[in-house]
């Protein structure tokens, strides 16, 4: 935790303080950003408050009294439920504008962590709850240069496993056949040996399963791969044995041993120019110093696809987030799950990845990566501009 730096943000807000609260790790986001780690044994409600200006104060539970022991400022104690409203007030006694993990409407669930009753109890006491959604992504969503460049090189390792993936599809289907979970463990034995980790998948999609956007191919439901098959591929991971290691995080689509069909070149077409519209107002907005909120870069898209008459199969926000968790707590590129009102902030990585899917014929998207710089913002990986053919 950096004291001084979350304090310089709490003035720059013109807030009062940052209340962070818990009970039985409700919050992963509080112990990442004041950086308790994962392995407290939290069984009673504790409170830390961080003030815009002077020391921070704890609350904690006597049987639990040593909890928030690594961090800075003073601590009382409390026992029963009249004492902890008594010291809850104390904490918090002259500030009343305080940020929370809290969404207004549960507008972004994604730092909609406190429960309602606690929100009332403060609210009784004159507190303003508002959310720390903003102050959230400066300190879990912005990368250091070293975290970035862990992204470039997961970046250039996935991005040749996956045109080694491509060929192997094509040897195997011209060949005789194979079926989705077998490219999925090519493709999964491939990472291991580049020194990747990364949660499910890879995704592997044949034919009807490529509209289904968070398919997950077994070795029990494995759809075969022919030739004249269509495949989506979408494949993520990040360096192993380094814990702030940055994802990268990708989807493309073929055909294998044909040409593709007007219909299936019309989609990719529309979802090729609808990632391209996003990238080319994030990278405008950036480079005039113009803030641009997710919700923003989800409307550059998702303009295109309903011009072209598919909005209704575009099913999901545009991008989200990317950081040492796959689906990081930054802004999403989200106006359609969520409208995401943060701030795509300098030093941040996030997808871009339209899709149009059909259900029971297939599916297509294209997704990239981007990193946003002071004054720029560049997709990381290699770029598909037309359906594969292999």
């Amino acid at each position: 935790m950096n004291l001084d730096h979350i304090q310089s943000a709490l003035r720059d807000a013109k807030l009062d303080g940052w209340l962070f609260f818990d009970h039985h790790y409700r919050d992963p986001l509080a112990y990442r950003i004041l950086g308790l780690g994962d392995d407290l044994h939290v069984t009673r409600r504790w409170f830390y408050f961080i003030p815009a200006e002077g020391e921070p104060k704890k609350l904690v539970h006597r049987i639990e009294s040593g909890r928030l022991d690594s961090l800075p400022g003073s601590k009382a104690v409390y026992s029963s439920w009249q004492e902890l409203e008594t010291q809850v007030e104390a904490l918090l006694a002259g500030q009343t504008k305080i940020a929370m993990q809290y969404s207004p409407r549960n507008a972004i669930m994604y730092v909609s962590l406190v429960d309602a009753g606690t929100v009332e109890l403060l609210r009784g006491m004159g507190k303003q709850i508002v959310s720390s959604a903003d102050l959230i992504s400066q300190f879990e969503a912005v990368l250091t240069d070293a975290q970035i460049a862990t992204h470039f090189a997961a970046q250039k390792r996935i991005d040749s496993i996956l045109e080694a993936g491509w060929k192997e599809i094509g040897t195997r289907a011209h060949f005789g056949r194979t079926d989705e979970f077998a490219i999925v463990e090519f493709l999964s034995e491939a990472m291991r040996r580049e020194g990747l980790v990364w949660e499910h998948g890879p995704n592997v999609s044949a034919g009807a399963n490529s509209a289904d956007s968070h398919y997950e191919p077994t070795a029990a439901n494995s759809k075969s791969i022919r030739r004249g098959d269509f495949v989506l591929i979408d494949i993520w991971a990040k360096l192993a044995n380094q814990p702030d290691s940055v994802w990268y995080d990708i989807t493309w689509t073929g055909v294998v041993d044909r040409e593709p069909t007007e219909r299936e070149h019309l989609v990719f077409t529309t979802v090729r120019d609808a990632r391209d519209a996003t990238i080319k107002t994030v990278q405008a907005a950036f480079a005039s110093n113009t803030p641009i909120a997710g919700w923003q870069a989800d409307d550059a898209a998702r303009e295109v696809i309903r011009k072209a008459g598919f909005g209704d199969w575009f099913t999901h926000r545009t991008g989200h987030n990317i950081g040492p968790i796959l689906h990081g707590n930054g802004a999403h590129l989200d106006n359609l799950e969520t409208h995401d009102e943060r701030l795509l902030l300098p030093n941040t990585c996030f997808s871009v990845e339209p899709g149009i899917y059909f259900p029971g014929e297939f599916g297509i998207r294209s997704e990239i990566d981007m990193i946003a710089r002071t004054g720029k913002a560049e997709v990381t990986g290699r770029v598909q501009t037309e359906l594969v053919r292999i």
